[in-house]
């Protein structure tokens, strides 16, 4: 009988002093993604990657945003990496590798996925804002590196260019989650790990 990966989603319910978060994260999306960080930015960001990638994410975090968004942008991180490690299970089946060129006006972001049970984040993107829809542009490697550490990724990010922070930080994104979509598909007539190792933990 064939590996049944027909419901692939993880949730995750994350608490500390500094943030309350929830997150369920469906690999086989029909478009009913809700997501509420209070960031409305990185909300933004959040949607893109969900319909872009053709995920399901149901997101509520609580921070304590009157410090800064810091905390919340890297335990929302942590909360969705350990939430796509859930929803990958064994790995069984997966094409693993993806990977995605994104234009958003004049910028361009390539981000290339494997889904190898290592976390390592490479993130090439030199932007000259300091600022994207009041948040400080470095949390965003912050965010996926949280979520690298927590789901097992390999993820290379390169923004190619951009000048405008908002299109530049959107291209990533969607490059982002069309790769990931790419990786974490199902290969009809496949049911083993694609891994000599026989395993990808």
């Amino acid at each position: 009988m064939g590996h049944d990966m027909k419901i692939r989603s993880g949730s995750v319910t994350r608490e500390t002093s500094e943030t309350r978060i929830t997150v369920t994260w469906a690999l086989d999306g029909q478009d009913k993604s809700e997501i509420d960080t209070g960031l409305p930015f990185f909300d933004h960001m959040l949607n893109s990657l969900a319909r872009h990638g053709n995920f399901d994410l149901r997101i509520k975090a609580a921070g304590d945003l009157e410090v800064d968004a810091h905390h919340t942008i890297e335990d929302l991180g942590l909360a969705m990496g350990k939430a796509l490690r859930d929803a990958l299970r064994d790995k069984r089946a997966l094409a693993r590798f993806g990977s995605a060129i994104v234009p958003m006006d004049e910028a361009l972001a390539r981000v290339v996925v494997d889904v190898s049970g290592r976390p390592h984040l490479s993130y090439r993107a030199e932007i000259d804002d300091s600022l994207a829809g009041g948040i400080n542009v470095r949390l965003f490697r912050e965010f996926f590196q949280g979520l690298v550490n927590k789901s097992g990724l390999t993820v290379h990010i390169d923004l190619l260019a951009g000048d405008e922070v908002h299109h530049s930080l959107e291209a990533i994104f969607k490059a982002f989650s069309r790769a990931l979509d790419e990786a974490t598909r199902v290969v009809s007539g496949q049911d083993a790990v694609l891994s000599t190792k026989g395993s990808l933990d």
